[in-house]
């Protein structure tokens, strides 16, 4: 494992955001999803600190992607797009934490971005992306594509509104939301690995320390490995809130979960240069099933190729999850 966390950086002379922006609002759907693929971590990191570790917290930045995919023309300073896009998911965030049903997700955020000149919709319509996201929508099944229609490209946004049109219950059209959101995704980071493998290697090699990572505990090398890819002075925020420094509160954990018979499971990886995040199920033994929560996130900021920062969230056991 020595030396491959360091080798996973990013290509040498990957576009600018600057120009990745341009780009995109001339219509090119490849450089907003390398754009999108590049701030994800960070927005999903955002919505991790703001929601914790629940499925709206992937909603949350699904719903951003979305947005910005119809509002990346109104941005006015390319240069600006991080913070842009960290806005857009704090607001749907907050606009979640609020629950107003007076106002939905996207009022909430397209309230708060500068107004548009023209209107979105017809700036869509006039740019390659739109003829991407209409190809795409055609994919959808009839009932996916419906209810994607009417929350992003009218003005019946709201669950119950979409509920009464659809004659179906607010929990089935927050399900099919869920489920669209995600195929949407899936496609446009698929333009992304066509356009710029890079960015499909980037993710690979990262999962590849993730997963090596994972695996060290039962070869004995897990205090080797957290040697090699976490600051001596890391920061680690537990899931009840305690602050600890330094890498043997994570040795000392591991080797518990160890001990229990617990194993973790890597299922998913996000990774930009700074924020890298983890998740990973956790397998109890079958002598004591609810031993652990289902799973854990680990979010991690680095500095100079090592962990300097990683904050823990546990997965609520189904029966947690907001209703």
């Amino acid at each position: 494992m020595a030396g491959t966390f360091g080798d996973v950086g990013g290509a040498r002379g990957a576009p600018s955001d600057a120009s990745l922006v341009r780009e995109a609002q001339s219509g090119d759907v490849q450089s907003l999803g390398l754009l999108l693929a590049r701030h994800r971590p960070r927005m999903h990191k955002i919505a991790l600190s703001l929601l914790g570790y629940v499925p709206e917290a992937e909603d949350a930045v699904q719903d951003a992607a979305l947005i910005a995919l119809r509002r990346i023309g109104d941005l006015r300073d390319p240069d600006a797009v991080a913070p842009w896009l960290s806005t857009v998911v704090r607001n749907i965030c907050h606009a979640q934490l609020r629950a107003r049903s007076a106002t939905t997700v996207d009022d909430a955020v397209l309230l708060n971005l500068p107004s548009t000149e023209p209107d979105p919709e017809e700036l869509l319509e006039r740019q390659v992306s739109g003829a991407w996201i209409w190809h795409v929508l055609d994919q959808l099944s009839p009932t996916l594509r419906l209810v994607t229609m009417l929350r992003y490209f009218t003005d019946v946004t709201s669950y119950e509104s979409i509920a009464t049109v659809c004659g179906v219950p607010v929990g089935t059209v927050r399900s099919r939301l869920h489920e669209a959101r995600a195929k949407l995704g899936a496609a446009l980071q698929a333009t992304v690995d066509a356009a710029y493998g890079d960015v499909s290697a980037h993710a690979a090699a990262h999962r590849r320390v993730a997963e090596e990572m994972m695996r060290a505990p039962y070869d004995g090398r897990f205090a080797e490995a957290v040697g090699e890819r976490f600051s001596s002075t890391v920061e680690t925020v537990w899931p009840t809130g305690r602050v600890t420094r330094g890498p043997q509160s994570l040795i000392r954990a591991m080797h518990s979960d160890l001990d229990d018979g617990v194993r973790h499971r890597i299922v998913n990886v996000v990774a930009s240069q700074n924020v890298v995040i983890w998740e990973a199920d956790l397998v109890n033994p079958p002598y004591d099933p609810f031993h652990c929560p289902p799973g854990v996130v680990w979010v991690q900021s680095l500095d100079g190729g090592r962990v300097r920062k990683v904050r823990l969230l546990h997965k609520p056991r189904p029966q947690q999850f907001p209703k």
